[in-house]
C-alpha cells in the first residue's frame, strides 16, 4: 500500500507537522494559548523562566516535526520492503 493512498495518515501527519512549526514559529503564542486553556478550567499555571518555556516550547515543535517527518519516511521504506522486517512489523 502506497504511503499516499491512506488519506488519514497523511491528514494526521500534516496537522502535526504543522502543530510542530506552530510550536517552533510561536512559542510564546503557544504558551498563552495554553495559560488560558487551564484559566477556563480553573487552573493558573505560569512558567518559572519564560525564556527557557519558550526554548523548550520550540525544541518541543523541532522534535514533533522531525519524528514525523521520521516516521513517515520509515513508513514508506516499509512500503517498499527495504528496511529489515524487524523495524515494519
Amino acid at each position: 500500500m502506497n504511503l499516499l493512498f491512506h488519506p488519514i495518515l497523511t491528514v494526521i501527519s500534516l496537522s502535526n507537522i504543522i502543530i510542530g512549526l506552530f510550536l517552533f514559529f510561536r512559542p510564546a503564542l503557544a504558551i498563552e494559548l495554553q495559560k488560558k486553556f487551564y484559566a477556563k478550567i480553573n487552573w493558573r499555571i505560569e512558567p518559572i523562566s519564560l525564556k527557557k518555556e519558550i526554548r523548550n516550547t520550540k525544541i518541543m515543535g523541532l522534535f514533533l516535526i522531525i519524528f514525523v517527518l521520521l516516521a513517515l519516511v520509515l513508513k514508506s521504506f516499509c512500503n517498499r520492503n527495504i528496511i529489515m522486517s524487524v523495524f515494519c512489523k
